[in-house]
């Protein structure tokens, strides 16, 4: 019987330890932690954002590319003039 009651007062005593400890966690500390979130969150929206301004800046220079590279193939395939005089 001893041994259910010294068995039951360190289960007890562990169980009492682990809420102290888990209370260590104050909404000071979440708080922090929520402020963190948000400056990781509004880091991650900003380098979204440049991304998908780079990648426009990209289609549009990839098309300019294209309209010059059709733009040479036609002054190449044109037959050579003859200079004047």
């Amino acid at each position: 019987m001893k041994h259910y009651l010294t068995t039951a007062r360190t289960l007890g005593i562990a169980i009492l330890a682990t809420l102290s400890l888990a209370a260590c966690v104050s909404q000071r500390d979440i708080d922090a932690i929520n402020t963190r979130l948000d400056s990781i969150d509004a880091r991650v929206q900003s380098a979204a954002q440049s991304a998908e301004s780079a990648n426009q800046n990209a289609q549009r220079a990839n098309q300019r590319l294209d309209q010059v590279e059709s733009r040479i193939q036609q002054l190449e395939t044109q037959p050579a003039r003859r200079a004047r005089g």
